[in-house]
């Protein structure tokens, strides 16, 4: 019995970890879309998503309300979130770092602190002057009538609770999140 037990248990975790296997984002800012992606081949779609209040593109600064094109991960996963559940990404990324130290927006100290994070897999720092705390999340207690209409985040990508909730069965941290 026990062993038959132990089989259930090991099969249940095989199937989960299975679900992880290969699973990646792809966030499509002008179409309001995530796609989720096991290899290259689509395996579900959560349509009218909201993003930056500014659109999508490169971030130029803390507070320009832009959600940032590029590849991140997800590197924590808030469950008790005012927005619901909140994906929080490992911006800024070496890219974002590289570009804003040459532009003169961040120094050399935090462009260090920021390839160091990302060197030991870490989230990094999320205080810059490149700005921070982008992920994607729910609506928590905001309309979602104002969601449907207008793109509203301050830079992340916004679903409503349902559809949060729905994704959650997907990702974890770790899982690779690309906006373009």
């Amino acid at each position: 019995m026990l062993r038959i037990y132990l089989l259930l248990i090991c099969s249940f975790y095989a199937l989960n970890a299975f679900a992880y296997d290969n699973i990646w984002l792809l966030i499509d800012t002008r179409a309001l879309k995530i796609e989720v992606k096991k290899g290259e081949q689509t395996i579900d779609t959560i349509d009218g998503i909201a993003i930056g209040q500014s659109g999508a593109g490169q971030k130029t600064h803390r507070g320009d309300n832009i959600t940032p094109y590029g590849e991140y991960r997800i590197g924590w996963v808030g469950q008790r979130s005012s927005f619901h559940k909140f994906f929080g990404l490992n911006y800024p990324s070496i890219q974002d770092a590289d570009n804003g130290f040459r532009r003169g927006i961040i120094d050399q100290f935090t462009y260090g602190n920021i390839i160091n994070a990302h060197r030991y897999n870490q989230v990094p720092p999320q205080n810059t002057a490149l700005g921070g705390r982008i992920g994607i999340h729910g609506l928590g207690n905001a309309s979602e009538k104002i969601h449907r209409t207008m793109n509203w985040t301050h830079g992340c990508i916004a679903l409503t609770n349902n559809q949060i909730d729905h994704l959650s069965r997907w990702v974890d941290t770790g899982t690779l999140v690309k906006i373009k």
